[in-house]
């Protein structure tokens, strides 16, 4: 029981009007307002259960502020309090760490408020105790010192009601002594003593949207949409403060949908968040994923080093559940975890994930079961002060409440950051150290340089140059760049997205090893290999293409003899006696076998020119005065000139007309008017160039080889007039 040095004071109704103003000064509706729980957003609060005070009360005892021992005002109990109701219900859980973090954020308010109001002076309280009053403390004053309503079917916590009733007997004193500490700070509001900082992060946490990524495993995108649609979503494009019940596509991750805050409580019970169809998590985790698939292959494997939630491996093994990839997650101490995890990844639908007891610093990087990942997921542990709702992050990501510590004062301490920053190092280095890996991508949620971009220069500069495997470089991020602001972001080959009122900070790094230029393979080689795994069956792969072999024709090249004045000369002149005398022999043949009319030489020429055009008998390096000459005297042949044959021989011919068959003009327009126009038929003929003594030739009884004797057409079809002469 707690003891009071003087007897315990309940109030009147005097007491009850004055506390009511007290309170006004000490909680004006800004405070409210700026947190987003504003009497607009909802009813007034009436408390938590009993329960839920006493995990918050575990909660701060682990995550509150050390002080020296001159400075120490209330002394806080090493044990816990006893917990009936270990309830695993992600409300309950969040309701607690919220009102734990509220209490760690006005820690030093709330001691002074109970010193100067002389609880402590005056009454003897446990230490073990001291957390709970702490907790309780903070949600009386943040429901103006009204009491608390208890349902009836509610357990009760002794510590609990033995507490409120102390609470409830210094109400008075307690709302004079808070509103003497805000006018003592000049603050509207006990929220504006806080740290800059922490201000503009609830701020942004009453805004923050709410990020989910569907599981393709158990429902595709459309069926999404179209579920979401029957349950009165819309479909926009940003859901910047937008009331409505609408949803957003992400424009990084096209399988993230982003929804307004204040819609969580509808989503959450919902069929699509039970079945694990849509799931929870802050959109850096998707944007590391998202990263790692873009670097895979059919058959890489995958190694995740600290990540936290098992909705982030979950999301990895869904991504790649198409291909042939293991998915190892290191780090699992405790082997007792194993069913419960396969059990959830047997609820979401992922079947390649393999999960490795060792700390990641202890397994060894040439590890007989890592010998095809190719790729590493590097999530280390980090300040977060990139992270809105710290609360919300530590549900969803596992992470540790020391996460809170940090954030309710504004920041990390540097000697903190320091071992934060070596530890992150450690691991990137040795990530680096993996034989068979060819990308590493490094993911924080911080804005500090030293765990981010410090850490990535410093592990590339240290890394082991090996002989058989080649340096790990700085690669531009693989994601899409969505706005200007993050193309200069990105300037220096690092993703970044800074803390805002639609996303927690993120900063994403990648590396790739150099290229070797020993390994450079030809396509041919590419082709082969594809042809060895049987990826090309039914292809053939022998042939060339036309192009390629003139290619290989134009490349190839002939010894060439050397050449003078004289050779030249000796060739023109034995090409044109060749000329010549085939066309002697072919004179002497057409007039031996038909008596022709005397014609002269030139006219033979031009008969032979029209019919052979070709076969040119005309060297261009001829001069001009030797081209029409004809020889005097034959000369003997060369032994390497090919005998023309018979067919090419000089042969009459005799003037034909060609008629070609009626053109009939097509028309679009029906079959009625088609037949209504006149018809009209057109004749082309061609009629052969008349010459002297033509009709003198005679015909040539004997027909070419393979042709058919032509046959006579009509006489009236050849003396069809032409309408268009």
């Amino acid at each position: 029981m707690l003891n009071s040095a003087s007897d315990l004071e309940f109030a009147t109704e005097e007491d009850t009007e004055e506390v009511s103003q007290l309170a006004s000064l000490a909680l004006s509706d800004d405070e409210a307002a700026s947190r987003g729980k504003s009497s607009a957003a909802g009813p007034e609060k009436t408390g938590y259960p009993d329960s839920v005070y006493v995990r918050a009360a575990n909660v701060f005892q682990g995550i509150r502020i050390e002080k020296s021992p001159e400075k120490v005002l209330i002394k806080y109990g090493n044990e816990p309090l006893p917990s009936w109701s270990e309830s695993e219900d992600e409300s309950f859980q969040r309701l607690s760490y919220e009102l734990a973090f509220s209490a760690l954020k006005y820690q030093d308010i709330l001691e002074t408020i109970l010193i100067d109001s002389y609880i402590f002076p005056s009454t003897t309280i446990p230490d073990h105790l001291s957390s709970l009053i702490i907790v309780m403390l903070y949600d009386f004053q943040d429901r103006k010192f009204q009491t608390r309503v208890l349902s009836d079917n509610e357990e009760s916590i002794s510590e609990v009601q033995e507490v409120e009733k102390l609470l409830n007997s210094f109400k008075t004193k307690l709302a004079a002594s808070l509103a003497r500490c805000r006018i003592k700070h000049d603050a509207l509001s006990i929220y504006h003593i806080l740290p800059e900082t922490v201000r503009k992060q609830e701020l942004r946490a009453s805004t923050l949207p709410l990020y989910a990524w569907i599981n393709t495993c158990k429902i595709s995108p459309e069926e999404i949409y179209n579920n979401l649609k029957k349950k009165g979503y819309s479909k926009v494009k940003s859901v910047l403060h937008i009331g409505d019940k609408v949803f957003a596509v992400d424009q990084h991750c096209y399988d993230v949908l982003i929804f307004p805050s204040h819609l969580k409580n509808d989503l959450i019970n919902t069929d699509l968040f039970k079945d694990y169809k849509l799931i929870f998590q802050d959109k850096s985790r998707s944007l590391a994923v998202h990263s790692v698939k873009y670097l895979l292959n059919m058959d890489d494997d995958i190694l995740m080093v600290n990540t936290g939630s098992w909705y982030t491996v979950a999301h990895m093994s869904i991504l790649t559940n198409n291909n042939t990839s293991k998915v190892f997650v290191c780090g699992v101490q405790s082997q007792a975890k194993d069913p419960d995890l396969k059990n959830l990844f047997t609820k979401m639908g992922c079947k390649n994930i393999e999960i490795l007891h060792e700390t990641f610093i202890n397994i060894e990087s040439k590890d007989h079961r890592l010998q095809k990942v190719k790729v590493i997921l590097l999530l280390p542990r980090c300040s977060g002060l990139g992270v809105s709702n710290p609360v919300e992050f530590i549900l969803n990501e596992h992470e540790g409440t020391d996460l809170l510590k940090d954030l309710s004062q504004g920041g990390t301490s540097e000697d903190k950051l320091h071992v934060l920053a070596q530890q992150q190092c450690e691991q990137l280095t040795h990530a680096m150290k993996f034989p068979k890996a060819q990308a590493i991508v490094y993911c924080t949620c911080s804005v500090y340089p030293e765990e981010n971009e410090a850490v990535v220069k410093k592990a590339l500069e240290f890394q082991n140059h090996g002989i058989k495997v080649q340096p790990y470089r700085l690669s531009p991020p693989v994601l899409p760049l969505c706005s200007l602001k993050e193309v200069h972001l990105s300037t220096d080959k690092f993703f970044r997205m800074e803390p805002s009122e639609t996303t927690n900070g993120c900063f994403l790094s990648i590396l790739t090893r150099e290229r070797d230029p020993s390994e450079t393979v030809s396509v041919k080689d590419v082709l082969a290999r594809a042809a060895a795994k049987g990826l090309l069956d039914g292809i053939e792969l022998g042939k060339s293409s036309k192009r390629e072999k003139k290619k290989k024709k134009l490349k190839t090249s002939w010894p060439k003899a050397p050449t003078t004045d004289n050779d030249i000369q000796m060739k023109i002149a034995e090409f044109l006696n060749r000329e010549a005398k085939v066309n002697a022999n072919q004179s002497e043949t057409l007039i031996t076998k038909t008596p022709l009319p005397q014609k002269s030489t030139s006219q033979v020429c031009a008969s032979s020119q029209i019919r052979k055009p070709n076969k040119p008998n005309i060297n261009p390096l001829v001069p001009t005065f030797m081209k029409n000459a004809c020889p005097s005297r034959p000369y003997e042949r060369q032994t390497n000139f090919v005998r023309p044959r018979p067919e090419d021989r000089l042969i009459a011919l005799k003037p034909v007309e060609i008629v070609l068959p009626p053109v009939i003009l097509p028309f679009s327009s029906p079959q009625g008017i088609r037949s209504q126009l006149p018809t009209q038929h057109f004749y082309c003929r061609w009629v052969g160039p008349k010459t002297v003594g033509s009709s003198s030739l005679p015909t040539p009884s004997i027909s070419r080889r393979g042709e058919k004797p032509k046959e006579k057409l009509p006489s009236s079809l050849l003396r069809r007039p032409r309408p268009w002469l």
